[in-house]
């Protein structure tokens, strides 16, 4: 079982990806933004397995979360998410 931290400032899919990751028996964090993640991991000394964070949140935003936490924690696995996809990258041939 992994603890997991989540920072996704939408509450319906955050609480959509800590049921998934508790149901498969994961340990969650969930946070709305990458300053609250930030303060979890500080309060926690960076024990967790995995951050998973969505890219675009006010505030403190994904990347901005993912440098300090490279920083902070270095040997913390960081996965970004989003949902946002480029025109260019939806269009059809």
């Amino acid at each position: 079982m992994a603890r997991i931290l989540i920072a996704e400032d939408e509450e319906p899919l955050r609480t959509l990806i800590v049921r998934g990751l508790a149901e498969d028996g994961h340990a969650v964090v969930a946070t709305a933004d990458g300053t609250e993640a930030l303060e979890a991991l500080q309060k926690a000394k960076g024990e967790y397995d995995l951050l998973l964070t969505d890219i675009k949140m006010p505030g403190m935003d994904g990347i901005a979360l993912s440098l300090a936490v490279a920083r902070d924690f270095p040997a913390l696995p960081i996965l970004l998410m989003t949902g946002f996809a480029d025109q260019r990258e939806r269009r059809r041939p």
